[in-house]
């Protein structure tokens, strides 16, 4: 499968099976786009007809069509795609828990109008993630990691500091028993920022892989949705905060994680803010929540959303030239290695390979399904006890979904988001079509930006 395209000056052929990405020329870019409808013939009259006053002749796109039959006999372009009988019966397989979301605190801080979470509570009632649950939760997830060396935890909520001391103990417990079992624990936590202060910000730079900041960009933005229950912005109290976490973080990986609406649907204005604000990993997710909210972005929101995905990719390209580069978690994309053909196909392992984990220690198949009894899967005592929703999620893969069949980005997408395709469609192996058109947008800008930086933009 060949998906084509224009974007900043660069004709783009982009080979879906076999990950080649090819840059032509007018002349070439047209014959690929007819050499699978028309005869050579055809192709002759049609090209030399477009471009006569180029001069274009027979021999030039008998040349061309001979290139063409090259790169495909060499398997990069048009090649086949091979993989649909390895997205094999995921019920077969022997998955391993490689990664918990602990969710140490259902309460928050914030009173976020567009939280997914209901402020933190999961449409519960608010609690705390105990000790002596959140030491079960890390031996459930060793028990349970086979021989991976490698294990990932996310301290999320809610507002994970808002018990700070338990995920303090909890890092030295998983410091304990990784010696004794020959594992490595990799920790991140996400927070609103409220609550960083000078501890906070040692511990996370000693202690966490990773850490993710909420901010969604300029203070207007920012402060429209993202409120404490007096009604006030945290704008003004966090930014200050994350700028030191970051500052003495030293290089260590961190993301400022920003969420747009119907409201600032020209984001790129809010991810630049951050970097002017000295941040240089950054994050911007389209907001989740019913279509009948008023924040919830609308079909003719997506030609302006595209174009912002456009224009950011060309900020990107000028910025670095300027020596003040910064990176977009979507745009990131490695076009030689990559992840193997089975995570491709399988995407993110949620209810397989990883899980979330409630302040009670029950289990869900990932942070969004937490509240929603129907995905409750088990718990970190009994373990998963409801296979056949287990089940359900080792069979969702790339190919699971009719409408996927024919799309160029599902090696790239993995068949999307199970969480996503579940609240729009009522199915986790149904299809969220809003998101699906603009995840193929940032694929096609960040595939653009890798031919940028080869041409030497």
């Amino acid at each position: 499968m060949v998906h084509q395209y224009k974007l900043n000056g660069y004709n783009i052929v982009l080979d879906t099976c076999s990950g080649s990405v090819h840059v032509m020329d007018d002349v070439a870019y047209d014959i690929t786009a007819l050499c699978k409808e028309k005869t050579a013939e055809e192709i002759k009259e049609y090209i030399i007809e477009k471009y006569k006053s180029e001069n274009i002749c027979e021999k030039d796109v008998d040349d061309c069509l001979e290139d063409i039959k090259t790169l495909e006999t060499a398997g990069k372009l048009f090649t086949p795609d091979t993989y649909e009988n390895m997205a094999f019966d995921f019920k077969k397989r022997n998955s391993v828990i490689k990664a918990l979301c602990l969710h140490v605190a259902h309460t928050c801080n914030l009173n976020c109008e567009y939280c997914f979470a209901s402020q933190g509570k999961y449409h519960g009632e608010r609690a705390l993630m105990s000790l002596e649950t959140g030491k079960r939760a890390l031996d459930f997830l060793v028990e349970n990691s086979g021989t991976r060396r490698n294990l990932e935890v996310d301290f999320f909520g809610g507002e994970p500091l808002m018990n700070w001391d338990v995920v303090k103990k909890l890092v030295a417990y998983a410091r304990e028993i990784e010696k004794i079992h020959g594992k490595n624990f990799r920790f991140t936590l996400t927070t609103n920022g409220i609550l960083i202060d000078d501890d906070v910000i040692d511990f996370c730079n000693k202690e966490m892989s990773n850490v993710v900041l909420s901010l969604d960009g300029r203070k207007e933005v920012h402060d429209r949705f993202r409120k404490d229950y007096k009604g006030c912005g945290s704008y003004d109290v966090i930014v200050p905060k994350f700028q030191e976490l970051v500052r003495r973080r030293g290089g260590k990986n961190y993301y400022m994680r920003g969420t747009f609406t119907h409201y600032n649907t020209d984001f790129t204005k809010d991810l630049l803010s951050m970097a002017d604000l000295g941040f240089t990993e950054l994050s911007m997710e389209p907001v989740v929540c019913s279509p009948e909210d008023a924040s919830a972005l609308t079909e003719s929101d997506l030609p302006v959303l595209f174009e912002q995905y456009e224009i950011l990719a060309k900020e990107m390209i000028r910025r670095k030239k300027e020596g003040k580069g910064f990176t977009f978690y979507h745009y990131m994309l490695d076009l030689k290695h990559g992840p193997c053909i089975y995570k491709r196909i399988s995407g993110c392992g949620s209810g397989t390979e990883y899980m979330a984990v409630t302040p009670s220690g029950d289990l869900y198949p990932c942070h969004q399904f937490v509240g929603d009894k129907k995905y409750l899967l088990g718990n970190i005592y009994d373990g998963v006890t409801n296979t056949e929703i287990q089940n359900e999620f080792k069979l969702c893969n790339a190919y699971a979904r009719e409408e996927c069949s024919d799309c160029w980005a599902k090696l790239y997408c993995s068949g999307g988001c199970a969480a996503n395709s579940y609240h729009a469609s009522g199915s986790i192996k149904g299809v969220y079509k809003y998101g699906c058109e603009l995840f193929k947008k940032r694929i096609e800008c960040a595939v653009m930006l890798k031919v940028a930086e080869a041409d030497g933009e």
